[in-house]
């Protein structure tokens, strides 16, 4: 395994204006196989690093918001109009940036994926971890030490 985890991690968008900074690991890793993360991001699903919102900072460049400008607030690159990150409602302590914006985004692959009732009958995310819908909040906390440990061991 890589040094993947050297803080600060750092993310950036595909032209190179929108860069961020996260101080922590992810609390865990996730592939989204809901409609709208399939739309979102014209794949099978998204890739997401959750990480905690205190631990998060847009180094450079100014994110907009995108998608559906409902309760999901999704950022995105002002210039080249990239997903980044995403800050769900109700969810204000973390921040969802997607992996494949993190350097070293190989060493991040999904360990949970979620809305597997929607997913496309083909698509394999390699996840540990699947729920129909997402992890009851109550399971959070759990899931988190879950991963932490899954990491620590070199992913089984």
């Amino acid at each position: 395994m890589s040094d993947a985890f050297t803080l600060p991690l750092k993310a950036v968008c595909r032209c190179g204006k929108l860069r961020l900074s996260m101080t922590a690991q992810p609390l865990v890793t996730c592939a989204c196989h809901c409609a709208g993360c399939q739309k979102m991001s014209a794949s099978a699903f998204s890739l997401t690093a959750i990480f905690p919102a205190e631990c998060f900072a847009v180094t450079a460049g100014e994110p907009v918001i995108g998608g559906m400008h409902g309760e999901l607030r999704h950022y995105f690159c002002d210039h080249c109009l990239s997903w980044a990150y995403t800050q769900p409602e109700g969810f204000d302590g973390i921040i969802n940036v997607r992996t494949t914006l993190l350097e070293n985004a190989e060493d991040f692959p999904p360990f949970m994926e979620t809305c597997t009732s929607e997913k496309l009958s083909w698509a394999t995310s390699g996840a540990v971890r699947s729920y129909d819908k997402f992890p009851r909040p109550d399971d959070l906390d759990a899931l988190f030490r879950e991963y932490a440990a899954w990491r620590e061991h070199g992913r089984a």
